[in-house]
């Protein structure tokens, strides 16, 4: 009888777990899609952090890359690849038409691949703005990072006998045929072409689970059959974000910024110039600024510099201290500024990314400064057009003007002589114990430097630098 009861007790509760178990619904999962429309750059890559920042805090279950990219920069799908590979949520990519070069990079990083019916992906040769194929150097970095990426994704390894072999979830070779056209690949790829994949191939070869129609197709084949979407939604602020951090907007911005300087230097008072170098400055700080890549100081870095400049060139004479600390301080704080640093800790900011921000800088601010010379001569050397009444072209000759300077000084045409202040572009000379008023012909001349009176137009000295 006793065990009678026992044999009850246990049915009784097992058939309560079982009428328990069956009253549980399936949790609801949280996927979170963030589109990826557009080529790889700066802008998506900002987009980028704030979504996984945004997945993360939510507590999603599944991040969901839904990509249609022709590819972008090295440097941004290199970052985008880490992240992924470094993110405690699964990854899912879906391929909706394209994932060229970049594209395939990421998808590669992403614990599951699905494909659109008609998609591809490959072709992740480095080329540059006009499709031409970089130099091996750079073609041998893409080769590296898509084989470590496909590395990343595990192996088996099977022991056959006395062999042992391993087997790779996604083959690096392939990944690595997706930039090198010189690679054969058995049944795959033929030398002198470069890989891209169509669904049922990168299914065939272990690069995709498998293909679906839309994003819903992918979860529910997936095996999650109860589940929410939340998709990121990149505001108007992040797209014009996304604009004006891309480094040639940001080159650009530095080359007007130097330009506008340069040119109210030349011309003060006109305001245009130096407007233009302002409005400049607002464009190139405030994204990076909101971005929390530029901090307070560094923008007070660079207006310092630009102060410091300022007065070398406006009150002190000749070119210091001053004006080289200037330079240093407002290069300074556009690089900066660029990068993601907490003052002058750079252990979280990448190598790439620092030199990326120094060619940046230095490239832009070197060529508006010869661009700024050129276009200088030629804007106030013109006759015509409406640039023309910033500079004064008419010649006033002797019988038709009145002249307050001593007509004696024609005497002095091709006598050498002593600045005695810097010549910048104008200041004073000493000939033959004599001081006179002189311009330049267009270069400084530092104070103690021998000149030459090369001549005397209504009036007005012009020396050039002595050298003899």
């Amino acid at each position: 009888m006793r065990y009678f009861l026992v044999a009850v007790l246990v049915i009784v509760n097992l058939f309560v777990l079982f009428a328990e178990s069956a009253d549980v619904e399936p949790q609801k999962k949280l996927v979170y899609v963030f589109p990826i429309r557009e080529n790889i750059g700066p802008g998506i890559w900002r987009q980028t952090i704030k979504a996984f920042a945004e997945a993360d805090s939510m507590k999603a279950d599944i991040i969901l890359l839904h990509m249609n990219t022709y590819g972008g920069t090295v440097l941004d799908a290199d970052s985008m690849r880490t992240k992924v590979l470094n993110s405690r949520i699964p990854i899912y990519v879906f391929i909706d038409n394209n994932a060229a070069s970049a594209g395939a990079l990421i998808s590669i990083a992403c614990d599951s691949i699905f494909m659109r019916e008609g998609a591809n992906m490959g072709a992740a040769t480095v080329v540059n703005e006009t499709g031409q194929a970089m130099p091996d150097k750079y073609q041998s970095y893409m080769r590296s990072i898509m084989r470590s990426t496909a590395e990343a994704q595990g192996k088996d390894t099977v022991f056959s006998g006395k062999d042992t072999i391993i087997q790779w979830r996604r083959d690096p070779k392939i990944a690595e045929a997706m930039v090198d056209p010189s690679i054969y690949i058995a049944g795959i790829i033929d030398t002198g072409k470069v890989l891209t994949m169509t669904p049922t191939e990168a299914i065939k070869y272990g690069f995709c689970e498998g293909v679906r129609k839309d994003v819903r197709e992918v979860i529910e084949k997936a095996g999650i059959k109860k589940y929410e979407i939340r998709e990121y939604k990149a505001t108007g602020l992040d797209k014009i974000i996304g604009f004006l951090v891309n480094p040639i907007v940001s080159g650009l911005l530095i080359m007007a910024i130097i330009g506008g300087i340069y040119f109210e230097l030349q011309t003060p008072g006109v305001a245009f110039p130096i407007g233009l170098a302002i409005t400049a400055a607002i464009l190139y700080f405030a994204p990076l600024y909101l971005e929390g890549l530029a901090a307070n100081w560094e923008i007070i870095l660079f207006i310092v510099g630009l102060i410091l400049l300022a007065v070398e060139v406006l009150i002190i004479p000749g070119f210091g201290i001053f004006g080289i600390s200037g330079i240093i301080f407002m290069v300074s704080g556009l690089i900066l500024s660029l990068l993601d640093n907490v003052i002058f800790d750079f252990d979280g900011v990448e190598p790439s990314r620092v030199s990326a921000a120094i060619g940046t800088v230095l490239i832009s601010v070197l060529l508006s400064f010869f661009l700024s010379i050129w276009g200088s001569s030629k804007l106030f050397a013109a006759r015509k057009g409406i640039f023309s009444k910033l500079a004064l072209h008419t010649t006033i000759s002797t019988e038709q003007s009145y002249i307050g300077i001593n007509q004696e000084d024609v005497s002095i045409m091709g006598k050498t002589g002593i600045a005695q202040t810097v010549l910048r572009l104008s200041g004073k000379i000493s000939v033959e114990g004599a001081i006179y008023d002189a311009m330049s012909e267009g270069t400084f001349i530092e104070k103690g430097e021998r000149i030459i009176v090369t001549r005397h137009e209504a009036g007005q000295v012009y020396v050039t630098r002595y050298i003899g």
